[in-house]
């Protein structure tokens, strides 16, 4: 099974954290027990669920890099009014 990142991990809800935890324990049962044919179906279901988290993660990087721009324009924009 494989893991989504810390990241995504925290912009889970309750509910979805709660869903990503059963799954990956019973993804991780199947695996001990060489059940592999089943063990896909469990992954497809945590990547489908962990979308909206990583849409979340996105989002919060687009607001940082608007920060970041707005940041250096108002830098700019200091400069201008100094010279």
């Amino acid at each position: 099974m494989r893991h989504c990142s810390v990241q995504v991990r925290s912009l889970l809800t309750r509910d979805e954290l709660d869903r990503y935890n059963a799954l990956m324990e019973v993804g991780g049962y199947l695996e001990d027990q060489n059940r592999y044919d089943l063990v896909y179906p469990v992954q497809k279901e945590i990547d489908i669920l962990i979308l909206p988290a990583i849409e979340r993660l996105k989002e919060k990087s687009r607001d940082r890099d608007r920060e970041t721009a707005e940041f250096l324009e108002s830098l700019k924009r200091l400069e201008q009014e100094e010279e």
